[in-house]
């Protein structure tokens, strides 16, 4: 129970005691955070500069919160510092470097809650004068120098470099303010010495100025290397030469010495006090001697150049003709283009060529015979007074004759158009030049100098004969050209006069009957024959003939086929010729006239028939009567032949004083008054013939019963 007490009386202590933090109870919120740089983000060297790290921060009571600030550069931790009593932090930069440009922001942390400023640059510029001291300035060749060059007040990241007579020698990459560096002067004499230095500021540097000059005098050594040639003048190739390398004014030292003789980058001796050498001269190897001393870390040389004379040129070879083809025969030359006459007799220079097996001397130096059929390499070989010289290797590359040219076309030749001749060879170097020849008269030429290029030309021809006087020939060397066969090629004749004949003959076209519609054309086959009927595009008929003529059959044809027709031709020429429009009209079969004739004789005899028994039965009736009122009565037949035309007609008179004409009126028929039309009493019932019947065979006889 004591306990309890005890722990509520210390909660309440420290909550009401003043300054003292309850963070459990604390609302706040972080409202901003600023950076500024005073005074100024610009700066020079040694201004005093403060960054200043300003949080807003609202909260509900009136206690402290507990703060944290961080500054950072270049997004690293410069500066950590917790605060309680203060919404500022100030970061002093005093007397302010180069090294303290850079990007700057800061952050606050309350009990979790983090926020960062925006990010400010700070640019301090201005270096100061770097100072270079040296140990000595008067130093004996191949001594070391150490150098210092310093930055005084600077910090940072450095480079320092160190110069002699304006070249660097050095660079030296240090953490600290100053570099500390030995070298050895180049050569004897008087020398300028300074230095300079860059402040690393990522992602930038800045490069100070140059340090005051210092002058070191450095002494050379009385030790020299001497180089002796021998014979010094008149050096011819060939000659023996003597050479020497010594030392002069040495002096005994515990540094060792080492001598060096060299020829151009060809070392030919090494010693320590004296080295000799003997050599013939060569006129292609370097005239450059060189005569080198180490004597520790002090170096002398000494150089001498001869003037050598040649005893002969190097050989050169050549061959004739320039162009040189398969088992043709062809002339090398080697010959050397000078020699020294006043050391050499021109008899004593020998030439031989290498790998010659197909080739025989005909003096020093001219080799004749024939080319290979593949390439062969040459090399000639001079040799005087033991002097031994080749020439280049000369590569020959024996040309292909061309062979006689074949001569064809392209696509198509037509009469009177245009077309293309190639003419290629099967092998032959290039360049090929093709001439296109009729009976013997050139007439174009084409040089091929590509694989992939031809020769073609283009002709017309206005007989089919024509085509064969063309020829192709073909050159690519001194030789005369090759002449090839002549050009055998189709010639396609354009078609013309197309004409279409109808069988049977147009008059003669009957029902049932075959009608044959046959196209002709002159021209070349094959040939492509379309038939058509006026008012339609499409064609009744296609076909392909080898010949110049073909057919179309329309089998039993009907009046349906009555109309106009006519054919269209074209054959690889694509000339599409037409023919002339024929009128085809179908009339009616021999059998339809026979039915139709036959037809009519019928019903002209059951006319007749029915006539007759009308006649017959008015007679009867006529014979039972009372006597006519008139005496006289004649009646005349009159009927064509037993086997009439079917357009013949029966024709029968009556007259009114036949007997047969006064029984037809006592038993009174009904006559209307028109010739060859009686009514016998029944309506509708009636015979009628032509009234016209002159010409015709006819007799009369009376109309008795």
């Amino acid at each position: 129970m004591g306990l309890l007490l005890l722990f509520t009386s210390t909660l309440l202590s420290s909550y009401f005691h003043p300054g003292t933090v309850v963070s459990a109870q604390a609302l706040f919120t972080i409202k901003g955070i600023t950076l500024s740089i005073d005074p100024s983000a610009d700066v020079t060297r040694d201004t005093n500069v403060t960054l200043r790290c300003h949080a807003v921060v609202s909260s509900s009571g009136q206690e402290v919160l507990s703060r944290e600030y961080t500054i950072y550069k270049d997004n690293t931790v410069m500066y950590t510092k917790p605060s309680s009593t203060s919404e500022y932090l100030l970061y002093p930069l005093p007397e302010a470097r180069v090294s303290n440009s850079g990007k700057y922001k800061c952050k606050i942390n309350i009990e979790g809650k983090q926020m960062t400023s925006n990010t400010e640059k700070l640019t301090v510029s201005g270096l100061s004068k770097p100072v270079l001291q040296l140990n000595t300035s008067v130093i004996s060749e191949g001594d070391e120098l150490m150098a210092r060059c310093s930055a005084p007040g600077e910090t940072g990241s450095f480079y320092f470099y160190f110069y002699e007579d304006s070249k660097e020698i050095q660079e030296v990459q240090v953490q600290s303010n100053q570099a500390e560096v030995k070298f050895r002067s180049s050569s004897v004499g008087i020398h300028r010495i300074h230095c300079a230095y860059t402040v690393l500021v990522k992602p930038d540097s800045f490069k100070s100025e140059e340090s005051n000059a210092v002058l070191v005098s450095v002494r050379e050594l009385p030790i020299t290397a001497v180089l002796e040639i021998n014979p010094q003048h008149n050096i011819y190739e060939g000659d023996q030469l003597v050479i020497s390398c010594t030392i002069n004014n040495f002096l005994r030292s515990s540094e060792k010495v080492l001598l060096y003789l060299s020829q151009g980058n060809r070392l030919l001796r090494t010693g320590e006090t004296k080295v000799n050498h003997s050599m013939v001269v060569r006129a292609q190897e370097p005239r450059e001697f060189e005569c080198k001393l180490e004597i520790g870390n002090v170096v002398k040389t000494v150089t001498k150049t001869i003037s050598v004379t040649e005893l002969f040129s190097v050989p050169t070879l050549t061959i004739s003709p320039a162009e040189v083809f398969q088992r043709d025969y062809m002339t090398i030359t080697c010959r050397s283009e000078s020699y020294a006459s006043e050391k050499l007799n021109k008899n004593e220079l020998t030439y031989s060529l290498e790998a010659a097996q197909n080739l025989l001397p005909k003096g020093n130096g001219v080799f004749h015979g024939r080319a290979l059929l593949n390439d062969f390499n040459y090399t000639c070989k001079a040799t005087a007074k033991g002097i031994v010289k080749h020439s280049n290797t000369l590569l020959v590359h024996p040309k292909v004759h061309v062979s006689p040219p074949k001569i064809s076309v392209l696509g198509r030749v037509v009469l009177g158009q245009p077309f293309k001749i190639l003419c290629k060879s099967d092998y032959g170097d290039l360049p090929i030049n093709y001439t296109l020849v009729k009976e013997y008269d050139q007439l174009s030429s084409a040089i091929v100098k590509q694989q992939h290029k031809e020769a073609l030309f283009t002709v017309t021809i206005s007989k089919t004969d024509e085509i064969h006087k063309y020829m192709c020939e073909a050159k690519n060397g001194p030789r005369e050209g090759q002449l090839g066969r002549r050009l055998n090629s189709t010639v396609t004749v354009p078609l013309s006069d197309t004409t279409l004949t109808v069988l049977p003959t147009v008059s003669d076209v009957s029902e049932g009957n075959d009608l044959y519609l046959i196209c002709g054309v002159k021209g070349s086959p094959p040939v492509t024959f379309k038939w058509y009927r006026e008012g339609s595009e499409q064609p009744l008929f296609t076909t392909m003939s080898e010949k110049n003529h073909s057919d179309y059959r329309i089998t039993s044809v009907s009046k349906e086929h009555s109309g106009k027709y006519f054919c269209k031709a074209v054959n690889p020429a694509n000339n599409v010729v037409s023919s002339n429009t024929v009128n085809i009209e179908v009339r009616l079969a021999l059998w339809k006239k026979a039915v139709i004739g036959g037809f009519c004789l019928v019903v002209v005899a059951v006319l007749v028939v029915v006539f007759v028994l009308c006649f017959r039965s008015k007679r009867g009736r006529e014979t039972y009567s009372p006597p006519a009122s008139k005496k006289e009565a004649a009646a005349e037949l009159s009927v064509k032949p037993s086997s009439p035309k079917s357009d013949d007609s029966l024709t029968v008179n009556l007259t009114r004083d036949t007997e047969v004409y006064n029984a037809a009126t006592d038993a009174a028929p009904l006559y209307d008054g028109t010739e060859g039309r009686v009514t016998n009493g029944v309506r509708d019932s009636a015979a009628s013939l032509p009234a016209d019947i002159s010409n015709r065979s006819s007799y009369s006889t009376p109309a008795t019963v």
